[in-house]
């Protein structure tokens, strides 16, 4: 079995000082790492971008662009993958704070000691080791969900189909209670079948896969085609729904077909989680300054314990209702008002109801991705 050998971890060092590059160079090659120079910070981005490495000497005092400044304009790109910073500066003055603030994972003086040094890239190159391999841990389990999503959704579209066939009475006559079997069965089947693909929306937002479609639409129009579709389910239940729509914002830019989704989980939780009153929908344009699109959900439900309140948007977090769901229908709501750069927040009192609030720019940018 051929033997993988490990990766030799590569280090930059910048500095405007060759004598200083040659110290470093020499200390950290005995201990068998690859060493790159670069002799001003403009040189070093250029490396970066082209070839990242693993780990960053950073003088802090150099010429045109300091190392506080090559450290700011590097934790900015977001393309990067994480690269510990070790700031070095021979000034008693240098801020440690700064240093700190702008990015940098340590800092150490000159003259620089041997072992000293030695210690802190160790100790930096392992915080690297540790977050690369959290990342690629991740990455698997991200590509193990979307495998297993879409392979899930197979046989479930399958028995859907089957199900559909068997209840047309299309294998023969069935009785009144297979009918009444068949039909609980199929909606099991939907229900799986809907939290599958919400799965698949949620991964595929998390992992950056997600393509928003922006264009203009009737807003108006689409909450009510929600109401509609909704209504006999609150007519059911004796609840009242209230629409007060401000007509001459009706006309937005975003996506619908996310943006539907969104609306349809707010309102059917407003009339899930309520019991008796009403429902009411507001939208309107904000006051100026700050102008943007608001629109509101408000019930007079069962409202949400202040415990779950605070991770009410994290995913698979549940509420402690017998009547929540998987935890991700609000995780992905979330998602997508941000990708509309639009904000969602929430006001609720236990056995008066809750306040779902979402603001949307009224001239959205198109969002890459």
């Amino acid at each position: 079995m051929t033997k993988i050998e490990p990766e030799i971890d590569r280090i930059l060092a910048v500095d405007d000082s060759p004598d200083n590059l040659f110290l470093v160079q020499a200390i950290l090659e005995e201990e068998g790492y690859i060493i790159d120079l670069a002799e001003d910070g403009f040189a070093a981005l250029e490396q970066i971008e082209a070839n990242p490495p693993d780990l960053i000497l950073l003088d802090v005092m150099m010429p045109n662009l300091d190392g506080y400044e090559v450290t700011r304009r590097l934790r900015t790109q977001s393309n990067l993958p994480y690269i510990p910073i070790l700031l070095i500066t021979a000034h008693e003055g240098s801020s440690v704070v700064k240093g700190l603030d702008v990015g940098a994972d340590d800092f150490i003086r000159k003259p620089v000691e041997m072992e000293e040094l030695q210690a802190r890239v160790r100790s930096l190159l392992r915080l690297k080791h540790s977050i690369d391999e959290r990342d690629r841990m991740a990455r698997e389990r991200e590509d193990f969900v979307s495998r297993l999503t879409h392979d899930l959704r197979t046989p479930l579209v399958a028995a859907d189909r089957m199900l559909n066939l068997m209840q047309s009475q299309a294998f023969g006559e069935i009785s009144e209670s297979m009918d009444e079997a068949i039909a609980t069965m199929i909606r099991s089947n939907h229900n799986l079948l809907d939290m599958v693909n919400l799965l698949l929306e949620v991964y595929r937002y998390e992992a950056g896969r997600k393509q928003l479609t922006f264009a203009p639409f009737n807003l108006c129009e689409t909450l009510n085609e929600i109401l509609d579709e909704l209504s006999p389910i609150a007519k059911d239940k004796q609840i009242q729904i209230v629409r007060e729509f401000q007509d001459d914002i009706c006309e937005v830019v975003g996506d619908r077909l996310e943006l539907y989704r969104v609306f349809m989980n707010l309102i059917g939780n407003a009339i899930k989680f309520t019991d008796k009153g009403t429902v009411q929908l507001r939208l309107y344009r904000s006051p100026v300054p700050n102008s943007c699109l608001v629109l509101e959900v408000e019930d007079t439900g069962i409202g949400i314990e202040k415990s779950d309140r605070a991770s009410l948007f994290t995913r698979f977090r549940q509420g402690h209702h017998k009547r929540s769901g998987s935890g991700l229908g609000l995780h992905l709501c979330q998602r997508i008002v941000d990708a509309h750069q639009g904000k969602i927040e929430v006001a609720s009192e236990v056995g008066r109801g809750s306040l779902f609030r979402i603001k949307l720019p009224l001239e959205m940018k198109r969002i890459p991705g």
